[in-house]
């Protein structure tokens, strides 16, 4: 994947793994990141994570290889939002 900017949304309803929800390159993937931001969600960057899930489809389950880091995020969230 040569594009220089990705954004991929996670949504986690608390049954079975994350889901892509959204996904999106160069100018798309600034707007995913601007109306996450607004809508108070996390933003979290790291260009490795993103190259891996940027390969999955919207709709699909985020693989067995990252639920460790993506339930570290989850679980930081959430930490945040209970101390707002």
């Amino acid at each position: 994947m040569n594009k220089n900017k990705k954004a991929v949304g996670l949504r986690y309803d608390g049954v079975g793994a994350p889901t892509v929800v959204s996904r999106g390159f160069d100018k798309l993937a600034e707007e995913i990141i601007r109306q996450a931001k607004d809508a108070g969600v996390l933003v979290h960057e790291d260009p490795e994570l993103a190259n891996f899930l940027a390969k999955l489809e919207v709709g699909e389950q985020i693989p067995k290889e990252v639920y460790v880091i993506i339930a570290e995020l989850i679980a930081f969230a959430t930490w945040l939002n209970l101390k707002a």
